[in-house]
C-alpha cells in the first residue's frame, strides 16, 4: 500500500469553503470537509488545520463599512472560532478525536494555543484545529497558517479554497487566465497574484516550507496532496513557471 509523502501537514481552510446553499455555515459542506480530514487522519498523518472566518465576516468588508481595522480583525478571529467549532463537531460525529486551540483565550470554549501542547496532541493522533489566527490584528489567517506550520514542524502547508491553484490573472474575472503549476517563493511574491498573503509566502520562504494551493471542493484532493500527487499549484524553493 502506498505511503503518504508527508507525515505531518498543516491545512489552511478558507472560511468561504464552510458555506453553501444552507447558509454561511452549511452542515452538509462541513461534514464533507470532515470526511476528507478523517480519511487523512486514519492514514496516520499528523494533521493540523487553520480555519478562516471569511464566510461570516471579512475584515476588508468590515472596514469598508466603517469598522476600525483592528476591531474588524478581532471580529474575524471570533468568526474563525465559530467555524472551528463546527468542524470539531463534525469530526467528533465521525469518531475523529480532535482539539480546538485558539490564539485568544476562551477557556470555556477551547484550549489556548500552546505550541508544545499542540505537538503533543499531534503525536497522540489527534487532529488539531487552530482558530483566531495569530491572535493579533493586521495578520491574516494565511500568515497564521504559515506560522503554525513552522511551529509544529509541518512538512508542507496545504491551502484549500474555492480556486484550483494559482493563476496569472484572476480566473473569476478573466476566463483566459492560465494556471501556474509550479513557481518559487520570489515569483509568487513578485507576480503579486494574491492567491496567498505575501507575509505568509515570505515566512514560508524563510522556513523552506512548500505550499500547495488547491480546490478543497474536489473530493479526495486533501488525500491526493498528502500522497504527493500533483494537484493545484506548488510554491517552493525549486518552483518553475510551468503552466498546467
Amino acid at each position: 500500500m502506498a505511503q503518504p509523502k508527508y507525515k505531518r501537514v498543516l491545512l489552511k481552510l478558507s472560511g468561504e469553503v464552510f458555506g453553501g446553499p444552507l447558509g454561511a455555515i452549511d452542515p452538509e459542506v462541513v461534514r464533507a470537509l470532515a470526511s476528507e480530514l478523517k480519511e487523512v487522519a486514519e492514514m496516520g498523518v499528523g494533521l493540523a488545520v487553520v480555519v478562516g472566518g471569511g464566510n461570516i465576516l471579512r475584515a476588508r468588508t468590515g472596514t469598508a463599512q466603517g469598522i476600525e481595522r483592528a476591531q474588524a480583525d478581532y471580529m474575524g478571529m471570533l468568526a474563525s472560532v465559530i467555524n472551528a467549532l463546527a468542524l470539531q463537531d463534525a469530526l467528533e460525529g465521525m469518531g475523529v478525536a480532535n482539539r480546538v486551540m485558539t490564539a485568544i483565550r476562551m477557556d470555556e470554549v477551547a484550549e489556548p494555543y500552546i505550541r508544545r501542547r499542540a505537538i503533543r496532541h499531534l503525536e497522540r493522533g489527534l487532529v488539531v484545529i487552530c482558530a483566531a489566527g495569530t491572535g493579533n490584528p493586521y495578520f491574516t489567517t494565511d500568515t497564521a497558517a504559515a506560522l503554525r506550520a513552522a511551529e509544529i514542524g509541518a512538512e508542507v502547508l496545504l491551502k484549500g479554497s474555492t480556486v484550483d491553484g494559482i493563476y496569472d490573472r484572476d480566473p473569476h474575472l478573466d476566463p483566459t487566465a492560465k494556471k501556474l503549476a509550479e513557481l518559487d517563493y520570489m515569483q509568487a511574491l513578485t507576480l503579486d497574484l494574491r492567491a496567498m498573503d505575501a507575509t505568509a509566502i515570505s515566512l514560508s520562504k524563510e522556513t523552506s516550507l512548500p505550499i500547495i494551493l488547491f480546490d478543497i471542493r474536489q473530493r479526495g484532493n486533501v488525500k491526493r496532496a498528502v500522497m504527493g500527487e500533483k494537484i493545484g499549484s506548488m510554491v517552493s524553493s525549486a518552483g518553475r513557471t510551468d503552466r498546467a
